[in-house]
């Protein structure tokens, strides 16, 4: 249990480093940003608690925010996609998921993609809304949306096809 918890600690951390230190310099054609910090939300163990996952993910989000001085938005879109990862979970992985077997180690590659994807696309659509916020400039929302969500998946299939350990 203390391996869990230590390595829970050891990832957020480092995953709020390597965004802050490298990820939010990265700025492609002024709305490409990759937003790597979320794949802590992803992983978490499905196991455990929820209402802890809730509660570390605005954590997350507000540590985020403070680095970046974003008001909050980035602490309202992990909140978001943590109240909604069981959903995608349950589609992305289906029984797997409903008989608690998934192991994101063990998990095939199309249906990590499937679900990183869905998280990604829900995160940045909240995100980049909250940061506009203007309906006269939906597109522009749309656009940032899609765009840092595809460079977003790109980075986060990479780093867990890099960091997954594979049980043969």
């Amino acid at each position: 249990m203390n391996n869990v918890i230590t390595g829970n600690i050891i990832r957020f951390l480092a995953l709020v480093l390597v965004q802050v230190l490298i990820f939010n310099h990265v700025n492609f054609l002024g709305y490409l940003n990759p937003y790597i910090y979320i794949l802590f939300i992803a992983f978490f163990p499905i196991k455990n608690n929820r209402i802890i996952l809730i509660a570390l993910s605005f954590l997350l989000g507000l540590t985020i925010d403070m680095f970046m001085d974003s008001g909050g938005i980035h602490a309202s879109a992990s909140v978001f996609i943590a109240y909604i990862r069981p959903f995608l979970l349950k589609s992305s992985f289906g029984m797997q998921y409903e008989h608690q077997t998934v192991r994101f180690s063990a998990i095939d590659l199309g249906s990590k993609i499937t679900y990183i994807a869905f998280l990604v696309l829900a995160h940045h659509l909240i995100l980049f809304s909250l940061e506009i916020f203007s309906i006269s400039k939906i597109l522009l929302t749309l656009q940032k949306t899609l765009f840092s969500s595809i460079f977003t998946i790109l980075i986060s299939v990479i780093i867990s096809i890099i960091f997954s350990r594979q049980s043969k």
